[in-house]
């Protein structure tokens, strides 16, 4: 019960940083609290969303996912060679996409579990053969997929919302649910507490930790069709980094690095932290170098606060 009330003050504290956030660059810029700019950080918002949800689970099981910012470019690379060279519909053409991404879970899942591989050596060379996979499927070119993909990044008439975000927001509820409310959920952190522990108490840990990666393949496959919705192409060059941002989201939402601790909404209003943080400083007029040096300071804040909360746990 305490660890649940100590959750939700830190969902509270990060709610309430959040909006201090935004009051500084509303006091700082003269455009920020616009439809304008509502409208830019939900239609950007999708992709990190979705891929964060599926970094949470895995930070919370005591592994970690260095490949996902890869995956959403291959996922993104499969929808545009299938929709354009093979010409397939786009719900197929974007289920292909998402099964790309489902597959290189799988191979992380199956080496980090069953095989016991270190899990960030793993994804680490997925971050780097999914790359690789992108280029070759895209023959590195940018792939111009067109307005047919977009639709699902526009507002939606009457919501002002695009149907990602409606989605990804979905998913955020749906994650938390099965976190909070359900076996797997509970056992996902159970293990990253004390996997040893979860052994003995009878848990079979590999299923769980092999699926947990297979998700997040599955979440970064989403992302890279709505990465490919926002761009209205399929870039091989897309999300470089992303990993990072979804890591720093999470974490400045409350998950711990050493797992077995975490909340999904948390790491949803860290996603709005990010996103309200890169919008802000582009209004702002910050240069691309300082943008990328205030981000990469604010993950190291993030690492400073874990660390600061295990001490207290």
């Amino acid at each position: 019960m305490f660890g649940k009330l100590s959750l939700l003050f830190e969902e509270f504290l990060i709610f309430i940083a959040l909006l201090l956030l935004m009051l500084f660059f509303g006091l700082m810029t003269e455009n920020f609290f616009t439809l304008g700019t509502l409208r830019t950080i939900s239609t950007q918002l999708p992709a990190l969303t979705v891929v964060t949800i599926g970094m949470t689970l895995v930070l919370i099981s005591g592994g970690i996912d260095l490949s996902v910012g890869s995956i959403v470019a291959l996922s993104s690379g499969v929808i545009g060679i299938a929709f354009t060279v093979f010409e397939l519909p786009l719900p197929v053409a974007a289920i292909l996409g998402i099964l790309a991404g489902g597959c290189a879970g799988l191979i992380n899942g199956f080496l980090g579990s069953y095989l016991r591989l270190p899990v960030f050596i793993v994804t680490l060379g997925m971050l780097e053969a999914g790359r690789g996979m992108a280029y070759l499927v895209t023959d590195s070119q940018t792939v111009y997929i067109g307005a047919s993909i977009q639709a699902l990044s526009l507002p939606i008439s009457g919501i002002g919302v695009s149907a990602s975000f409606l989605i990804s927001l979905g998913l955020v509820v749906l994650a938390q649910y099965v976190l909070t409310r359900t076996v797997y959920g509970r056992y996902l952190i159970a293990i990253g507490t004390n996997e040893q522990a979860a052994k003995i108490s009878g848990i079979r840990t590999e299923p769980y930790l092999m699926w947990v990666l297979v998700m997040s393949g599955l979440l970064a496959g989403l992302g890279g069709l709505m990465n490919a919705a926002y761009l209205g192409a399929s870039d091989p060059n897309a999300a470089t980094g992303l990993e990072l941002s979804a890591i720093a989201a999470a974490v400045i939402g409350g998950t711990s690095l050493m797992g077995g601790r975490g909340s999904i909404v948390g790491a949803f209003i860290g996603v709005l932290i990010i996103s309200v943080l890169q919008n802000g400083l582009a209004q702002m007029g910050v240069s691309e170098p300082v943008k990328r040096l205030i981000t990469g300071l604010v993950i190291i804040l993030a690492v400073l606060i874990d660390r600061w909360r295990g001490r207290q746990v």
